[in-house]
């Protein structure tokens, strides 16, 4: 017990050093200052082409949307989420160790291929994990509970992209740690598909449009993933549509795919979405507190 309180300690001391560095030094390297970045390239986008143009440059919620950017980003991670998995990893390394004998269990070994084709695989596994994730938090009605915070936006922007309840980071890194465990990828790897993932996010939810030809069919965009957002849903498709994180490719290979138009006029949410909080704090126990009303 002793050693996983020390984890847990260290923990929160190593992610506080961390993202005050992250803060305090800028460099190419650092995922503060590429979320700026790029929220503020997706800003002025939406700016100076506006695909709705009734919706404010400061849409509904714009505020609320900026703050879940920077929680589910860095704050999640300092107040617990950081210290948790460094103990989830230690204790299924533990068990994997005491109880089979295996002390590494990458059981698939690419650093013999070329870096490109590294991450390519990385990006395209991980996107089709997250695929599959997402329409978990649709179907399965418990994570649905949570997943209706991201739902309740009446308007699309960049910053919609990580509004989100807390429990999807769990949710998402729980599911995708086994299978990409178990694959030899680095840190810099990630880093490298994570900035390209928060980009692509960011764009999916913009309030712009960019015409992408052919490319629409591999991957996702704003007009597409508005349809994802739409509060009537298809017939037919009663747990949702074009559940795409990056890549649209899996939604019409699975049958997901639905966009008859450009969606710029359709109404957003989910039906009841009048129940969902306006504040944060309210936001954030949502699921629990809805439960005991019942």
């Amino acid at each position: 017990m002793e050693k996983y309180l020390n984890i847990i300690l260290d923990s929160y001391l190593s992610y506080a050093g961390y993202l005050l560095h992250e803060i305090t030094s800028p460099s190419w390297g650092n995922y503060f200052y590429w979320l700026i970045g790029i929220s503020l390239f997706f800003y002025f986008l939406e700016w100076k082409m506006p695909w709705r143009k009734g919706q404010k440059q400061m849409k509904k919620d714009f505020w609320l949307d900026v703050f879940y950017m920077f929680f589910n980003y860095f704050l999640f991670s300092l107040i617990g989420f950081y210290a948790i998995t460094n103990v989830f990893v230690t204790f299924f390394n533990d068990f994997l160790l005491q109880n089979f004998g295996v002390k590494n269990w990458i059981a698939i070994r690419i650093e013999s291929l070329p870096t490109f084709v590294q991450l390519l695989i990385l990006f395209v596994l991980r996107d089709f994990i997250h695929w599959n994730i997402h329409r978990l938090l649709h179907r399965v009605p418990w994570l649905w509970e949570f997943h209706k915070v991201h739902h309740s936006a009446k308007e699309l922007g960049f910053a919609t992209h990580l509004r989100y309840h807390w429990m999807e980071n769990v949710v998402y890194r729980t599911l995708e740690y086994l299978p990409l465990g178990m694959i030899g990828f680095g840190i810099q790897d990630f880093f490298f598909v994570y900035i390209i993932g928060t980009f692509i996010g960011h764009f999916n939810h913009a309030n712009i449009k960019v015409p992408l030809g052919p490319l629409r069919y591999l991957f996702n965009n704003p007009q597409m993933h508005a349809w994802h957002h739409v509060k009537s849903l298809p017939e037919g498709h009663p747990y949702g549509i074009n559940f795409g994180i990056s890549l649209s490719l899996w939604d019409y290979l699975f049958k997901t795919a639905y966009e008859p138009t450009d969606g710029a006029n359709i109404e957003l949410g989910y039906d009841h979405d009048e129940e969902m909080p306006k504040e944060f704090k309210a936001q954030f126990l949502f699921p629990w507190t809805k439960k005991l009303e019942k």
